[in-house]
């Protein structure tokens, strides 16, 4: 290897989606771009989204699916691409897709099929790809930037940090990004797990003998306008499924969680209306749970949230209590386990067109190391495509 330094217009710190993004968008307007990544294989995360079929964009984006210090900052980058824009690349490159539920769209195939239209769009703009490029060092000087790391040393005019965030580390993920926005003196949002199952104990661990028992529900936070209907998992160590990833979001150690566990009845209809109007007693109070839930999840209600006595005021306040049930949760899984890392670099620093930092020309920060966290569904990848090509088009 020369003790050369190799000279690019840009280069882009990280190769997963918004890092091969922004890469080939910067190629194509004829950039010379270098792309480094501490890994030896691109797009990692690409492969293990959406159960392998990559959950690649939603068609119900907007800003207000999306969690930020500033809710505002994300609306600038997610106007200028939209789910259209991705979509009419995925059919540029014949993707067959198929949207799921909520307008989440999937491959029909594998994931391997985004992650190769990503490689054929950087090979189009003639992007460098340097895989296995370890311990990182950036300067800024006169010129640019100089970045020095196991792969040797490179010199560019504008560097894009698109290193990610701290969820699922045996992909890789470090908190490089974070720390490099630091040494500029930067102000980080304090990182979270988000899109993360959630733990139970204590009195309500009871509850895992119910492993495998998915129900709909409406999951929202005590206090939070936000509430999601969408399917509820319990597992052997607590909570998961949709509902519970989305809210977790939201949620912070010490609050609780309220479930409804009749989502899709009318206003004034109750769980309990069989016995208002009818027959009370147990069997009776467990047949009005099976009719609408799960079995193993009705006999566990059956026996938690039957009234003592059979008295209108009590079954008004077990219904209340099935439309509203608490848990405390213990806390979450983790970054093992998380979706995506909720926090990250204070938009503050950012401009919201082309995600440049206000004080230090030529360097940006995009997708998911930035402080913007999409719901469940597609919109951390839509994030990532138009935070990359805002930068792509700027850098």
């Amino acid at each position: 290897m020369s003790g050369e330094a190799r000279r690019f217009d840009v280069v882009v710190l990280g190769a997963g989606a918004a890092g091969l993004m922004c890469a080939a968008v910067a190629g194509q307007r004829g950039r010379r771009v270098g792309l480094l990544d501490h890994g030896a294989l691109p797009g990692r995360k690409i492969l293990i989204s959406g159960g392998g079929r990559c959950n690649f964009t939603n068609i119900h984006c907007e800003p207000g699916r999306f969690l930020s210090k500033n809710p505002h900052f994300a609306k600038s980058a997610l106007a200028l691409y939209t789910p259209r824009h991705f979509i009419e690349l995925v059919e540029k490159y014949n993707i067959p897709y198929h949207e799921k539920t909520l307008g989440q769209l999937f491959c029909d195939h594998s994931a391997h099929a985004i992650l190769n239209l990503l490689l054929a769009e950087s090979e189009r703009g003639r992007v460098t790809h340097v895989p296995n490029a370890r311990e990182t060092r950036v300067e800024r000087d006169g010129t640019g930037f100089r970045l020095q790391c196991s792969e040797g040393e490179f010199r560019c005019d504008a560097l894009v940090v698109a290193t990610g965030g701290l969820s699922i580390p045996k992909l890789g993920a470090t908190a490089f990004g974070y720390d490099l926005a630091r040494q500029f003196g930067f102000a980080i949002v304090e990182p979270r797990p988000a899109l993360v199952p959630l733990l139970l104990g204590g009195k309500e661990s009871g509850w895992t003998q119910l492993a495998g028992v998915s129900t709909l529900v409406r999951a929202n936070v005590s206090g939070c306008r936000t509430s999601f209907v969408e399917k509820m998992l319990v597992t052997h160590r607590g909570l998961s499924g949709p509902a519970i990833l989305q809210i977790s979001s939201f949620w912070k150690p010490g609050e609780p969680i309220e479930i409804d566990f009749a989502p899709e009845l009318a206003k004034g209809d109750a769980v309990l209306a069989p016995l208002l109007a009818g027959r009370r007693d147990s069997a009776t109070f467990l047949k009005a749970l099976r009719d609408r839930l799960p079995q193993r999840l009705a006999e566990y209600l059956a026996g938690t949230a039957a009234p003592e006595r059979w008295t209108n005021v009590a079954l008004e306040a077990s219904e209340r209590e099935l439309r509203r049930w608490r848990f405390h949760p213990m806390g979450t899984e983790g970054y093992a386990k998380a979706e995506v890392t909720a926090g990250g670099v204070d938009t503050a620093n950012l401009q919201a067109r082309t995600m440049e930092v206000r004080d230090v020309p030529g360097l940006f920060f995009i997708g998911e190391v930035v402080d913007v966290t999409g719901h469940l569904g597609g919109f951390n990848f839509q994030w990532a495509w138009a935070s990359a090509v805002a930068a792509g088009r700027a850098c």
